[in-house]
Order: structure tokens, then C-alpha cells, then sequence
């Protein structure tokens, strides 16, 4: 007797936040999801691409151990499907005969059903899977429970190799895509497209199944989706939130339709940014076993914002902020730093660097006799806040926060193992204009999951002053910079968009500064490469996106 298709089948999203390489934590909250899933009466559960491993796991999945404990969590998973409830689709690195796989398996039944191994692997921004996995096969689809489902693996659905066409053209009836896409500004209208390009061409309804959470430099803000075949939004799922959602799916003489899930809000482009920056800092420092972190705070707007971050991703009492004054801080800064602070609520701390930096400048005198002070001496400065910061991280296991802006870092206006100490940066893909623009709007809003109070945490004041190093009497970074409206624009057109210095100057630029500014982006690659790692905002952050050379005589003039 042949069993009849089902005309209802309800599929349990799990936009989920697993750690690379560990096995056994994601293992458990796999079980764990399923077990939710089933008393939510679903059918199925979607994971995310590499789940079991974590995403991306990079070069782990050169180590045989490690790819066997992927293969042993996997076939655990399976044997728990034996009681009934739901199945699974979920992604593993495999080892194959011909090589290593980025590889989906579908478990129902007590066992493996079959095995996807990914076809396109990407190769370029930060993604380079081509280094370690071997390219699949294309293949048909898999017949769960009277269902034939198409599962196209994430960069499958990005470029036009025709895998969703062939799906369809063998007889899938529904695509369900297991992803691994990192966060940038505007990405999720981009996944829409993509997703929309693929529906037309297969005719099929799609849905995008997105992990979350902070892995290094990058950011997965979940934002999982569907597309009936109509090309109505079927369902989305929050930004930068882990959860799980049951999804219903009805068949009808069209073909399969969702009938039911969520419709979420998805935030604005500052909200977007800070809640990144919030989640990839919580993240790295809690997956990576750090109590607490320590910063810096000058009464700038950099370190205050990234002392918002701290606060508002970890709670104030995982936060140390330590003002460090030389006879160039001004009461403006002290004032300003205490007020933020304050207005935190977290541990502040005064610790005058005069003594150490008299110190250095007594120990050089006799080497530097007969030279003129300048940056080395200024340097000097941030090089002991360097130090006693690292000394706070090394006697407390404090992790050092660090606060350099993109803009800062593009034209090398950072000192080396001085303000740039540190274990990680939020900020680190944000332009000086964006920080002021996520200041202003965190005085407004309190994002969801923060544990920062409401209200202005960063002073009216420190978004108000000209900003400044302190390092030498009266000094303003415009003594030496652009504006950074202009700083920035240039900065976006030669980093971003890669632009020739003609294509700027027709933007209404000076050429004389863009290539001065130009000639600084280049000469600071030295210092980028030893800066801490920092949360991906940009299409092209520095370190996965940018990878140019540092030693480099190329210069665009006419």
C-alpha cells in the first residue's frame, strides 16, 4: 500500500547560534531544538550550513579528528530521529572519497536519508572554501516523508550554476536553503533579490534558513526568510535574535505555500550597525572565556561608544573604563569621560600617566639629544596608556577593548602597540561620521537584548567637541585631516569602491588630497595588519575583505 503525500507539513526554522568547534555544545542544542520543535508539532527542523562545526570553521577541517567528531555527532543525531518526531536537515563537514565536503544531511527514521555536498564554494571577500572543501555534485532532490525537497547550500542560490533549476527540473517541489551569511550594511535586501532571481527561474517557493551570532570579524544576523512561488514574502524572522519558528506549509494545486510564520521588524541601518557591533563584541568575548573586558576612556567619541557597547553586550559589571590624563587633557575630557561613565554605570577609574611618560622621555634623553620633540614623543603617550592597559588585562584577565575607527585605521592615525593594544574592536569597520551617527541614535534607543540603561549614556558634549588626541596643546585631528565628511567620502571611494583618484576628484574633491589621502591608505597597511580583530560592517572591512600588500609603490596619478 503506498503511502499518501501529506498535504501539510510544518517545517521548524532554527536561526541558532552555534561556536566553531564545539561539537558537543551544538550537538546539545540541536537535541534541544528539536525537542522544541517537536512540541510545536513540527514536521521538520531546517539548520543552518555547517551547524554541527560551526561556520566558518576554516582550517579545522583539515584535522581527521575533527571531521570524525562531526561524522559521530551527526549519526547521534540521526538515532534520536528514531523516536517519530521530527526530522532533520542539517550541515556538517564531511570527509568524502574524492575529499572534504561542506556537506547537509537529511536524518529521519533513525538514520542518514542521504547527503548533499556543496557545489559552488565561494572564493572571494571572506569566504575561500575553496582552500579546504572539495566541490560536490549536483544533485536531485531528497524525499522526506512524501515531500521531494530541493536543498540548494547557500552560495548555491548566489550565482547562476543552475543547481535551484535542476532541482526543479528533477522533481523537487520546495527548496530549503541552510545558510551561512555573514552580516554587511543592506545585506538582507540583497539576500532577497537573490533569493527572488532563484524563484523565478525554478518556480519554485524558497525558504533561507540564516545562522546568528559573532564569529571573529563576522556578524550572522539570522533574518531568516521565505518567498511563496508568487514571490510574496511568505515569512521573516528577526535580525540579530536567536530563536526558533514553526513554519506551515500547505500544498495546493499550485504547488506549496506557507500559511503560517512570522512577520518580524527588521531594524533601521543604525540599528542594524550597532546591534552587529553589539553582538559580534558579546560574542568574542564570551566565546572565547573572557569575564570582563577593560578600555580606555579618554572622553573622545570612539571610547565612548565602544564603552556603550561593552556595557549594553556584557551588563556594566564586566566593564572597567580607565581614564588616563597627561598634562594635555583637558577638564572638557575628564569631565566628559566620568559624566559617560556615570551614565553607564560601570567601574571608572583614574590612573595620571605622567610619571610613566617622564620616565620614557628621561631613559631616551641622552639618545634623542639634539632632535626635535614630535610625534615620537606624542607617541609616548599612548604607547603607557598602552601598557597599563595591558597590565590591567594581564593582572585581572580583563580582555583590552579597543577603539580606533575605520577612519582613523585607513590613514594609519593609530599608534602601534598604543591605543591599538587590544583583543577586540567594535568599531573597527565604522567611519568616523557612523560613530557619531550610532552615538546620536543610541541616546534615543535602547536596542533589543542590551543590558545598558536608556536615556543619553554618551554626553551631549563629547558629540558636540571637535575631536582630538590630546596629545600636544590645542590640538584637533583636523590640524592634520580633511574634515571627516570629506575624510570619509574619499576613504569609502578608495576602500569600498575601489575608485581611481580621477573618478573622486570628479566628485568634488581636491585632488592633492586624495592623493594624499590615498598615499596614507597604503602606507598604513603595516599597522592594519597588527591591529586587533573588529566586527565586519562594510561590504569591505580591513583584514577578510581588503587584502592588499604592504609593501606596494603603486599610486593612481595622472
Amino acid at each position: 500500500m503506498t503511502k499518501t503525500a501529506p498535504d501539510t507539513l510544518r517545517i521548524a526554522v532554527a536561526q541558532l547560534n552555534p561556536t566553531v568547534g564545539d561539537i558537543a555544545r551544538n550537538l546539545a542544542m540541536a537535541r534541544e531544538a528539536r525537542a522544541d520543535a517537536a512540541r510545536q508539532g513540527a514536521d521538520l527542523v531546517l539548520f543552518t550550513e555547517l551547524f554541527i562545526s560551526g561556520y566558518p570553521p576554516e582550517d579545522l577541517v583539515l584535522k581527521p579528528a575533527f571531521l570524525e567528531a562531526c561524522l559521530k555527532a551527526i549519526e547521534g543525531l540521526a538515532r534520536d530521529t528514531a523516536d517519530g518526531g521530527p526530522g532533520i536537515i542539517i550541515g556538517f563537514p564531511r570527509q568524502g572519497e574524492k575529499g572534504r565536503h561542506n556537506s547537509v544531511a537529511v536524518l529521519d527514521g533513525g538514520k542518514i536519508l542521504s547527503t548533499r555536498d556543496k557545489v559552488d564554494l565561494p572564493n572571494y571577500g571572506e569566504f575561500d572554501e575553496k582552500r579546504v572543501f572539495s566541490e560536490g555534485s549536483i544533485s536531485g532532490p531528497t524525499n522526506f516523508r512524501g515531500v521531494r525537497i530541493g536543498i540548494p547550500i547557500c552560495e548555491e542560490i548566489w550565482n547562476d550554476l543552475g543547481v535551484c533549476e535542476t532541482l526543479a527540473e528533477s522533481g523537487a517541489e520546495l527548496l530549503l536553503v541552510p545558510n551561512g551569511s555573514p552580516y554587511y550594511r543592506g545585506k538582507l535586501d540583497v539576500r532577497h533579490q537573490v533569493a527572488l532571481r532563484q524563484i523565478i527561474e525554478s518556480g519554485l517557493p524558497l525558504l533561507f534558513a540564516n545562522q546568528i551570532g559573532g564569529q571573529d570579524e563576522l556578524v550572522f544576523d539570522g533574518a531568516s526568510f521565505a518567498f511563496n512561488a508568487d514571490k510574496t514574502l511568505a515569512f521573516q524572522m528577526s535580525q540579530f535574535e536567536e530563536t526558533l519558528a514553526v513554519t506551515e506549509w500547505k500544498r495546493t494545486a499550485d504547488g506549496w505555500v506557507c500559511a503560517e510564520g512570522p512577520m518580524s521588524k527588521i531594524p533601521e541601518k543604525e540599528e542594524a550597525d550597532y546591534r552587529a557591533c553589539m553582538l559580534g563584541l558579546r560574542d568574542y568575548v564570551n566565546k572565547n572565556g573572557f569575564k570582563n573586558v577593560v578600555l580606555g576612556l579618554s572622553g573622545g567619541i570612539d571610547s565612548a561608544i565602544c564603552a556603550a557597547l561593552a556595557v549594553d553586550a556584557l551588563g556594566e559589571e564586566r566593564l572597567r573604563a580607565v581614564m588616563m590624563p597627561y598634562r594635555y587633557t583637558s577638564k572638557d575630557s575628564l569631565k566628559d569621560a566620568e559624566d559617560c561613565a556615570r551614565a553607564l554605570g560601570c567601574r571608572y577609574d583614574i590612573v595620571p600617566i605622567f610619571e610613566p611618560v617622564e620616565g620614557f622621555s628621561h631613559a631616551l634623553t641622552q639618545l634623542f639629544e639634539g632632535t626635535k620633540e614630535g610625534i615620537t614623543e606624542e607617541n609616548l603617550q599612548s604607547r603607557a596608556r598602552g601598557t597599563i592597559l595591558m597590565a590591567i588585562s594581564n593582572k585581572f584577565g580583563s580582555m583590552v577593548v579597543t577603539t580606533g575607527n575605520k577612519s582613523e585605521m585607513s590613514v594609519g592615525y593609530a599608534t602601534l602597540y598604543g591605543d591599538m593594544n587590544g583583543g577586540f574592536n567594535p568599531i573597527k569597520d565604522l567611519y568616523k561620521m557612523q560613530v557619531y551617527a550610532l552615538s546620536r541614535w543610541r541616546n534615543t534607543h535602547v536596542p533589543p537584548g542590551a543590558l545598558g540603561p536608556s536615556g543619553e549614556v554618551i554626553p551631549k558634549n563629547i558629540i558636540d567637541k571637535a575631536p582630538s588626541a590630546e596629545l600636544r596643546p590645542n590640538q584637533t585631528d583636523q590640524d592634520s585631516l580633511p574634515p571627516y565628511p570629506v575624510l570619509d567620502d574619499i576613504l569609502e571611494c578608495l576602500v569600498e569602491n575601489e575608485m581611481g583618484v580621477d573618478d573622486i576628484v570628479k566628485r568634488g574633491h581636491d585632488r592633492a588630497t586624495v592623493e594624499r589621502i590615498e598615499h596614507l591608505l597604503y602606507i598604513a597597511e603595516y599597522k592594519r595588519r597588527q591591529a586587533a580583530p573588529g566586527v565586519k560592517i562594510t561590504k569591505k572591512n580591513f583584514g577578510r575583505d581588503r587584502r592588499y600588500p604592504i609593501t606596494n609603490r603603486f599610486r593612481d596619478r595622472a
